[in-house]
């Protein structure tokens, strides 16, 4: 006989991951919930209390070929779940899901997927992707659940962060963080190091990120000296996550940081250059600054961002000036004006 347990797989990228925690936190309400995730985004999961299990299927390592797709599928099988519901649209997903036994499946009726699935739910295309994601589950004409993904860094994470600061020296001290790096090399807005000379007034400065964007936290330091902290390739994800929750302002590309932000209440400055905010993936943060040129009749030019401009120009990025940026982190750490008459 099954169990009420519902199964959620989202093995995409790691935002992705950040933004069906809403969707987790819905279906804990009413069932335990497991979830399927990459060995990448699986740490972020860490703490969730929305969530029972985190089964990682690490497709491209030990769990790859056939042999990882049936270990996994006898596993879910073993679970005997209710119902699933695919984040993540692929047709492995729903073959693993299909061959898990699980009789209900439920997904996005554009994912390649589809034909495996018992129920289709539409993709809005105007909705932000957390609150699509919930769609998957929340029934028609009922109060709309909150979208606000969330982290639950525990005390692993924050003793992490707090050596580091406290390496530097900072104890205490406000600091803004820059997350410079994307995958893809035309969401790298070009200006970080020039941003550092706009804030002179802005306090220290922390860069998160991977190892991978060591180069590109190392220009920041080169320009910022002392204030400037180079914390990449330090941190695993939820540290990370906790570092942002710490920032007075994060400023970042169309990338992961930007969900972490969104998932600590972080106030947040995006700059966008050839994918839009339109997508679905921009800031949930309480305040946040979206920057982008509007006017370009070439943006968006991809749904990811390329790794070359198509017409050579990357004006959507170049076009968008530190001073620009700095402008809209100084309007979120100036203090809140009182009205007169509360004066």
């Amino acid at each position: 006989m099954l169990n009420s347990a519902s199964l959620v797989v989202q093995t995409s990228f790691l935002g992705d991951t950040v933004l069906t925690t809403p969707l987790l936190a819905y279906l804990a309400e009413r069932a335990v919930v497991d979830v399927v995730v990459t060995a990448a985004a699986a740490p972020l999961l860490a703490n969730n209390p929305s969530i029972r299990d985190v089964i990682v299927y690490d497709k491209r390592g030990r769990d790859g070929g056939v042999g990882g797709f049936v270990r996994l599928a006898r596993r879910l099988r073993s679970n005997r779940y209710a119902r699933a519901y695919l984040a993540q649209g692929s047709l492995r997903s729903a073959a693993l899901v299909l061959a898990g036994g699980i009789r209900e499946r439920i997904g996005f009726e554009t994912s390649a997927g589809k034909r495996l699935y018992t129920s289709r739910v539409p993709y809005l295309e105007n909705e932000h992707h957390a609150a699509r994601l919930l769609r998957l589950a929340a029934s028609a004409g009922e109060p709309a659940p909150p979208v606000r993904p969330r982290l639950f860094p525990g005390d692993v994470e924050r003793r992490a962060v707090d050596t580091l600061l406290g390496q530097q020296g900072w104890g205490l001290e406000p600091f803004i963080a820059f997350a410079p790096g994307s995958v893809w090399a035309t969401k790298r807005w070009p200006y970080y190091a020039e941003l550092v000379s706009e804030l002179d007034g802005g306090g220290n400065i922390a860069i998160v990120g991977s190892a991978a964007d060591r180069e590109l936290a190392t220009a920041i330091a080169r320009r910022g000296g002392a204030r400037v902290l180079d914390c990449t390739g330090q941190l695993s994800l939820l540290a990370s996550a906790e570092l942002i929750g710490r920032a007075r302002v994060l400023v970042t590309n169309d990338s992961a940081p930007l969900h972490l932000a969104s998932a600590m209440g972080t106030p947040t400055v995006v700059v966008f250059g050839p994918t839009v905010p339109e997508f679905g993936f921009g800031p949930l943060a309480p305040r946040s600054r979206v920057l982008g040129m509007t006017t370009l009749a070439c943006r968006p030019c991809d749904r990811h961002g390329p790794q070359r401009c198509p017409l050579g120009h990357w004006r959507c990025m170049r076009e968008i000036t530190p001073r620009h940026v700095a402008e809209a982190v100084q309007e979120l750490i100036a203090p809140p004006r009182i009205p007169t008459s509360l004066r």
